[in-house]
Order: structure tokens, then C-alpha cells, then sequence
């Protein structure tokens, strides 16, 4: 008994090896991920089925209860049995593939078993296929949950399917007395090498399948890392500068000898080795990538020739180029350099393909982001010119209506209305201007107003001076103040207060408008700032227009907020709080 446990663990040893030799492919690593899938059970069972035939061919020839020989058999006598590692590969092909697997691969065996003879050979196909279902049930429960029996469980089925066999052989044999000595003979080592096998080969397969599953999650945070890097350069669109940031990102995340980006005409940037003659504006002066610019295909090389660097020392061996596109039209390319061929392997090429089509759709973003920048300040300016002639207009029908009444007054009113337009022209050219200028030009206005209406209203400003040097879009405080003091206190002479306030955080701030009038009538208020308001004294457009700016700028956090009663009305907004000017 002893020696039959040895013969069967060399057996098992065997194919233990093939099965590691095979789990270290990416063939059979691939076919593990897609095993549900009916093509891949077809080739497992062209796998096991190899694997049920070595075991048919190397087992151990046993005659009246004797160990006759340990050789390759392709035939045996009719009262000649054979202990093999059969089973074990039957119960594995269940295990992983399920019953199909499991019984196709148990009839070939068994056919084969009984093409080479022996004493009841018929038997062994019975069991073959009893096995290869019960292992398939077990299989299929495994995968149901997207995995494998534990070791454990492995073993406990490697030893079950055995105990199968040992149980047809009493049951099927012709010669009950003979099954019974045989059983005892072999039923011990063999339950415990299935088992034991089984479990190896179990564990090969699942540590093989978890390390893949650990070395993807790794690649995948790297990817995501590198993405994630690279993203604010990329953004950017292909420049000197952006391009050399982020080919130090991928540099040091992907560990290559040296990395290149260039537009379609020169080289951007050159990281790592070769740096000395790969300099950036420079001419591109490898022919592999001007081939890659000309067709829009990717290109891998395997040495110095092929790479068309024509500097004679050049240490890159090996390279990968793939081309970059913004809206299918070529931009420029990426270039993962070695020094070694051997290091460019297919996970490199695949990985460089999939990073330049992220980077590529960076690119894409970075110019939809630029797009639309341009557009949302074309209309700004647009909106924020649309005040200039309101104020305009308003201003010289103060001034004109002066000239005969009050020359000197007209005067200091058309150098007061000449600062106010020369400092707004100066402001133009920027989205926001500091509350300390804003309120300049509301003071100009002010002085135009109250030449207009004498004594007709009261402004007061409440501004801390920490406030002084925030940023505000230009116009802000004007248009609310004009816009309470064209329609807060209609035909009302006297006690017509209206109030500047700015308060809030190092975060934000918060600027209201505040007058004392009649309120807004029903149903108007939430049109205000949204639509074209009708009125009496305007169209409600100048509301619009600054809500509109202030959304475009800021988001929808910035909307005015309109707060009315009988007892006058509050119109404000909230912006962040800065202090310098930001391309917006």
C-alpha cells in the first residue's frame, strides 16, 4: 500500500507540474476569467481530457492484489487492474468548468479506459461520468458566486469523487471477491492522493487567479493615478510645458527608459534616456514617428535601426508610438522608450494604446473647456456692454437738460460722467473689478441721478473696509441701485432711503441692495432677473442681463435674490470672495 501511495504521488506530481506550467500562460490564465463562456468549455475540455489521458497512460498495473509494474500502458490483461490519477483530473475539469465539462471530459476518459482493457474496464466509464456530474454540481455552485471551492472543500471533493469510484468497482465488478481485494488495496491511497491533489491543484489555480486579480487592481490604481495626474496638463492642450509634466508622470509611473510627447511637427517633451539628443523644439527626428503623424497608426519596434534615430549612440532598443487625436484629427503622439526590447511586452502595448485614448480624450476635454470659456466670455462681454449705453443715454439727458439751466453744474457732470466711461473701458477687459472701483463709478452715477432728482433720495454705504479690494463683476451695485431708483418710489418725493451693504466670510460675499419703497407688485417678482419685465420706467432687461453675468461667472449659487413687502425691497447675490483677478 505504501509503495502504491508513492507510484500515485509521483503521478500526481506530474500533473501537478503541467498545471502550474499552464496557470504561468496567458492563455490559460484568460480561459479561467472567461470560463462560463461556451467556446472556453470547449477548450477545457480538450485540456483536462489531455490531462485524463496522461493519467490513463502513466498508472500503476496491479494483478492478484500486486504492484506488477509502474510503465505506459496502452493495453492490459483481462484480469489486470490499473490505480490512476483519472479522477482527479475528471473531478477538476467539474470543478472549474461544471457538469458539461465535467461529464465530457469523464466519457473521453472512460472511453479510453475502456479501449485499454482490463479486469471490468466497463466500470471505469460509469464512474468517470457519475464523478465527472458530481463534481460539476460543485463546480457550478463555485461559480455562481463568481469563484472556486476553497482548498478545503477542493480536498473534501477530490476525496468524495474517489470514494465514487471505489463504490462502482464494488457495484459494477463481475467478480465481487476480487473488487473487494482490490478496493482494499488501492481505496486508501488513492481517496487521500485525489484529495490531496485536488486541493494542490485547486490552490495553483485560485492563488493564480487572486495574484492576477491583485496585479489588475494595481495596474487599474495606477492607471487611475497616472489619469488623475496627468489630467490638469493634458487639459491644457499639447504645449512645451504641459507636455513635459505629464511625461514625468507617466515616466514614473510606468516605469520606462524614457518617454516622449510631440505635436505633429516637433518634439514637446523627451523624459528619461536619450534626453541629451531628444530635446524638446526640436525638429521630430525619428521616422517612426513621422509615420505614425502621416497614417494614424499605432507602431511598436524592436531595435536602434528601426527606432530612426540617427544619433550614433542612441541607447533606446525598443519603442511604442501612438498617435493622439482631438475631434479624429491627429494632434501629435505619445512614445514609451526601452533599453531593453525584451521590456516592450504586449501589457505594455495594450496599456500605451488605452493611455493615449484617455489622453486623447483629455485633450478633447481640455479644448471643449477652452470652447466654451471663450463663448461663455464673448457673452459677458456681450451682457456687460449692454449697460454702458443704458448709462449712457441716461447720463446725457441729465446733461443736456443742465447745459441751460446750470453750465458749471453740466460741466463737472461731464467730467464726472468722462471718468466714470474712462475707468470703465479700463475694466473691460476684465470680468470683475474691485468694490472699491465699482463704487467710484456708482458715486459717478449717483451724482448724475441726484442732478436729475434734487433731494429726491438718500444712499448709504455700508462697506467694511476688509471688502475694499474684493472682486465683483463691474456694473453690479449700479444697476441695483438704478434699478431702486427707478422703481422703489414711484411718485414719491420724500423719505427714499436705499442702502449698500457688503458682508460675508474669507469663503464668500454677500451684496444687498436695500431700499425703503412700495415693493414689487404680485407676479413680478419671479419673473425679475429671469424674462423681460414690463414696466412703466423699463423692460427689466438691465436685471436680466447682470443675473445673467453673474451665473455665467460664478454659477447658479450667485442668482439674485429678490426679498420684497409693502415695506421696500432687498435685492441680493452671493459670489466668492477674492481678492486678485482670475481668468474666468
Amino acid at each position: 500500500m505504501l509503495n502504491l501511495f508513492v507510484l500515485l504521488l509521483e503521478r500526481v506530481g506530474l500533473i501537478i507540474l503541467v498545471a502550474y506550467i499552464l496557470m504561468n500562460t496567458s492563455y490559460f490564465k484568460n480561459m479561467m476569467g472567461e470560463r462560463e463562456k461556451w467556446y472556453v468549455k470547449w477548450r477545457l475540455i480538450i485540456v483536462f481530457s489531455s490531462f485524463a489521458l496522461l493519467s490513463n497512460f502513466t498508472g500503476v498495473a496491479i494483478h492478484n492484489g500486486e504492484i506488477v509494474s509502474s510503465m505506459i500502458y496502452l493495453h492490459l490483461g483481462p484480469e489486470v487492474s490499473l490505480a490512476n490519477t483519472r479522477v482527479l483530473t475528471i473531478g477538476v475539469a467539474g470543478l472549474i468548468g461544471g457538469p458539461f465539462v465535467g461529464v465530457f471530459v469523464g466519457v473521453l476518459s472512460g472511453i479510453f479506459r475502456v479501449y485499454i482493457g482490463g479486469a471490468d474496464a466497463y466500470t471505469y466509464l460509469i464512474s468517470s461520468i457519475v464523478i465527472g456530474l458530481v463534481a460539476g454540481y460543485f463546480g457550478t455552485y463555485a461559480m455562481k458566486s463568481k469563484g472556486y471551492l476553497s482548498v478545503t472543500q477542493s480536498a473534501l471533493v477530490g476525496a468524495s469523487t474517489e470514494v465514487i469510484q471505489m463504490i462502482c468497482i464494488l457495484l459494477f465488478s463481475s467478480q465481487k471477491s476480487d473488487a473487494w481485494e482490490l478496493v482494499q488495496l488501492i481505496a486508501l491511497p488513492m481517496i487521500i492522493i485525489n484529495g490531496l491533489g485536488t486541493a494542490i491543484f485547486m490552490s495553483i489555480i485560485i492563488s493564480t487567479v487572486k495574484q492576477e486579480e491583485q496585479m489588475r487592481a494595481i495596474q487599474t490604481h495606477d492607471v487611475l493615478k497616472l489619469v488623475n495626474q496627468t489630467l490638469p496638463y493634458f487639459k491644457e492642450g499639447l504645449t512645451e510645458s504641459s507636455a513635459h509634466q505629464a511625461a514625468k508622470i507617466i515616466k514614473d509611473l510606468m516605469k520606462v527608459s524614457a518617454v516622449a510627447i510631440t505635436n505633429k511637427t516637433h518634439i514637446l517633451a523627451h523624459v528619461g534616456v536619450a534626453s541629451d539628443h531628444h530635446t524638446p523644439d526640436k525638429t521630430i527626428i525619428t521616422d517612426l514617428s513621422k509615420a505614425v503623424i502621416e497614417t494614424g497608426n499605432q507602431k511598436e519596434v524592436y531595435s536602434s535601426k528601426d527606432i530612426g534615430c540617427q544619433h550614433p549612440n542612441c541607447p533606446l532598443e525598443a519603442a511604442i508610438v501612438i498617435p493622439l487625436y482631438v475631434h479624429e484629427d491627429i494632434v501629435g503622439t505619445l512614445k514609451l522608450y526601452f533599453t531593453d526590447y525584451h521590456d516592450l511586452t504586449f501589457v505594455e502595448k495594450r496599456l500605451a494604446e488605452g493611455l493615449a485614448k484617455i489622453f486623447s480624450s483629455q485633450l478633447e476635454l481640455g479644448a471643449v473647456e477652452t470652447q466654451q470659456k471663450l463663448l461663455q466670455d464673448a457673452e459677458i462681454k456681450s451682457l456687460q456692454a449692454q449697460v454702458n449705453p443704458h448709462f449712457f443715454f441716461n447720463a446725457m439727458n441729465t446733461i443736456s437738460a443742465l447745459v441751460r439751466i446750470d453750465h458749471e453744474k453740466a460741466r463737472q457732470l461731464l467730467l464726472q460722467m468722462s471718468h466714470f466711461f474712462r475707468s470703465n473701458l479700463q475694466g473691460a477687459r476684465n470680468n470683475t473689478i474691485t468694490i472699491e472701483k465699482e463704487l467710484e463709478q456708482v458715486r459717478a452715477y449717483i451724482a448724475l441721478e441726484q442732478a436729475r432728482y434734487p433731494d429726491h433720495f438718500v444712499i448709504e454705504c455700508n462697506i467694511p473696509h476688509q471688502y475694499q479690494t474684493a472682486l465683483v463683476p463691474p456694473f453690479v451695485i449700479q444697476i441695483l441701485v438704478e434699478n431702486a431708483i427707478k422703481h422703489a418710489f414711484t411718485n414719491r418725493k420724500d423719505d427714499n432711503r436705499i442702502w449698500v451693504t457688503v458682508s460675508g466670510n474669507d469663503q464668500s460675499i454677500k451684496l444687498a441692495v436695500k431700499d425703503n419703497g412700495q415693493g414689487i407688485p404680485e407676479g413680478k417678482k419671479e419673473l425679475l432677473g429671469k424674462t423681460i419685465v414690463e414696466s412703466q420706467s423699463g423692460t427689466g432687461s438691465a436685471l436680466e442681463n447682470l443675473n445673467k453675468r453673474l451665473m455665467g461667472l460664478f454659477g447658479q449659487t450667485a442668482e439674485l435674490e429678490i426679498e420684497t413687502s409693502n415695506q421696500g425691497t432687498t435685492v441680493s447675490t452671493e459670489i466668492p470672495h477674492k481678492y486678485r483677478e482670475v481668468d474666468m
